[in-house]
């Protein structure tokens, strides 16, 4: 057998293994747009990812009060950052 031919198997198998995207709680059978799909929605929108590193205290204080406040993560720190920007 080719390395080729080697590496097409493995890939295969990988591909098997990965088995299907779970849906998140709530979907109830819906489709999950696909990666692609959801970047071009995010542009559209004016959305840039922004990735930083945090610590872990600050992080569950964050997502605490966004549950709380029952909207998603990306909402809450936009809202944060822009009143914190504004003093």
């Amino acid at each position: 057998m080719k390395r080729t031919d080697l590496a097409k198997a493995d890939a295969k198998k990988l591909l098997n293994q990965a088995g299907p995207r779970a849906l998140p709680s709530g979907t109830a059978g819906a489709q999950l747009p696909d990666r692609r799909e959801q970047r071009e929605r995010d542009r559209a929108l004016g959305l840039v990812p922004f990735a930083v590193k945090l610590n872990a205290d600050l992080v569950k204080q964050l997502q605490a009060l966004a549950q709380e406040r029952g909207g998603d993560m990306n909402a809450l720190v936009a809202e944060l950052l822009q009143k914190g920007l504004a003093e």
